[in-house]
C-alpha cells in the first residue's frame, strides 16, 4: 500500500470514529437536554444530529480528496475543492432548516399544552417564509462560493422571471394568493367556512401556497387554488360571536285579544333565560295578521356559538313559547280556511240523504 493510500485509509477512519463519537455525545446530551423545561435546546440538538455528522464526513472525504488530488495529479480531484464547499454550505443549510422546522413544532406543542391559544396558520407560515429564506440564501452563497457572480444571477433572474411569469401566471396567482391568506388571515386551520357566491362550505384543513383543502360537512376534500379567494366572499362561522335565533309563530284569529299578553310574556321568559345574551338585539314584536294567523316575532341572541348547545337553547325556548301560548288559552294556528256564504242555502229534497 502506498503512502497517500494509507493517508486516504486513515483519513476515512478518524471521520468514521468522529462520527461514532459525536453521535454518542449528541445522544447523551439529548438525554439532558429533554430533562429541561427550555424547548430549543432540545431542538438545537435534534436538527444538529444529521447535518453534523454529514459535515463530518464532507470534511473528512474532502480532505482524503485533497491527498489524492496531491499525491497523484487527476485532474478529476481538481474539483474536490469545490465540492467540499458546497457540502459544507449543504450541511449549515440543513441544520438551520431543521431547527426552523423543530421549533415549529416544539413551541406550538409547548403553547398548547400550557393551554395558550396560538395562531397555526401564522405559525405555520412563518416558518415556511423562514425556511424558503434559507434555501434562497444558501443557494446564493454556494453560487457565490464557485465564481458566479451575484448580481449577474439577480439581473437574469429578473429576465427569466418575467418570462416564468407569463407562463406560470396561474402557479404564481395561487401563490400570491396564499401568501394573502397568510397575511389577511380571513380564516384558519380548524375554520368553518363558506362562499355565498361559489358551492364551497366546510371546515380548513390546511393552507398550503398554491391549494386550500376543505373538508365538506360530508367528509368529502375540496382543494380550491388560492387565488380563488382574491375574487369571492367568504363567510367564517367559527369567529361568530353568538347565534341568533329568528323565529315566527302564529296563533289564531280567535285568540287575537290575549295576543298582547302573549308577546309581553314571551319577551319577559327571554329576558329572564340566562342563555339569551340580553345586552344583544332582543324583539318581540306581533308583526302582521295572515291568512290563517295572526304572526309575532322572536328575535335574540344565544351566548354559546357551539351548534349542539345552540340548538338546544332553541329548543328549550320554542317549547316555551308554546306553553306561554297554551297558558293563555290560545292555540297556535295552522292552515284553515273559511267559507262565508252571502244568503242562506236551499237544499232540495234528497240532497242531504
Amino acid at each position: 500500500m502506498t503512502g497517500w493510500m494509507l493517508e486516504v485509509f486513515l483519513v476515512v477512519c478518524a471521520a468514521a470514529a468522529a462520527n461514532m463519537v459525536l453521535a454518542r455525545i449528541l445522544e447523551r446530551l439529548g438525554r439532558q437536554t429533554a430533562r429541561t423545561r427550555n424547548v430549543w435546546d432540545d431542538a438545537l440538538i435534534e436538527a444538529a444530529r444529521r447535518p453534523l455528522r454529514l459535515l463530518i464526513w464532507v470534511v473528512g472525504i474532502g480532505f482524503a480528496g485533497e491527498i489524492i488530488r496531491h499525491d497523484t495529479g487527476a485532474a478529476l480531484f481538481s474539483a474536490v475543492p469545490a465540492l467540499r464547499t458546497l457540502g459544507v454550505i449543504g450541511a449549515l443549510v440543513w441544520f438551520v432548516v431543521r431547527l426552523i422546522s423543530e421549533l415549529e413544532t416544539s413551541l406550538v406543542a409547548e403553547r398548547q399544552a400550557r393551554g395558550e391559544s396560538i395562531d397555526l396558520t401564522t405559525a405555520k407560515a412563518l416558518a415556511r417564509l423562514l425556511r424558503v429564506s434559507v434555501l434562497i440564501t444558501g443557494s446564493l452563497i454556494a453560487l457565490q462560493s464557485l465564481g458566479f457572480s451575484i448580481s449577474g444571477v439577480l439581473a437574469f433572474g429578473g429576465i427569466g422571471g418575467i418570462a416564468i411569469g407569463f407562463a406560470a401566471k396561474d402557479i404564481l396567482a395561487n401563490f400570491f394568493g396564499g401568501l394573502m391568506l397568510y397575511l389577511d388571515r380571513p380564516f384558519a386551520v380548524g375554520d368553518w367556512i363558506s362562499s355565498p357566491d361559489r358551492d364551497i362550505e366546510g371546515t380548513v384543513e390546511d393552507i398550503g401556497w398554491r391549494l386550500t383543502r376543505i373538508r365538506r360537512f360530508d367528509k368529502r376534500p375540496v382543494y380550491v387554488p388560492n387565488s380563488m379567494f382574491a375574487s369571492m366572499a367568504v363567510v367564517n362561522p367559527s369567529r361568530m360571536t353568538h347565534r341568533r335565533i329568528y323565529e315566527t309563530v302564529g296563533i289564531r284569529y280567535d285568540d287575537l285579544a290575549v295576543l298582547g299578553r302573549i308577546v309581553q310574556a314571551v319577551e319577559t321568559m327571554l329576558r329572564a333565560r340566562q342563555d339569551i345574551d340580553t345586552e344583544q338585539t332582543l324583539m318581540v314584536y306581533f308583526n302582521g295578521f295572515r291568512d290563517s294567523s295572526c304572526d309575532f316575532m322572536i328575535y335574540c341572541f344565544t351566548r354559546t356559538t357551539q351548534w349542539a348547545e345552540y340548538l338546544a337553547v332553541r329548543q328549550a325556548v320554542m317549547l316555551e313559547i308554546a306553553e306561554i301560548v297554551e297558558r293563555y288559552g290560545a292555540e297556535i294556528a295552522f292552515p284553515t280556511r273559511t267559507l262565508h256564504i252571502a244568503g242562506p242555502v236551499a237544499m232540495q229534497a234528497g240532497e242531504g240523504a
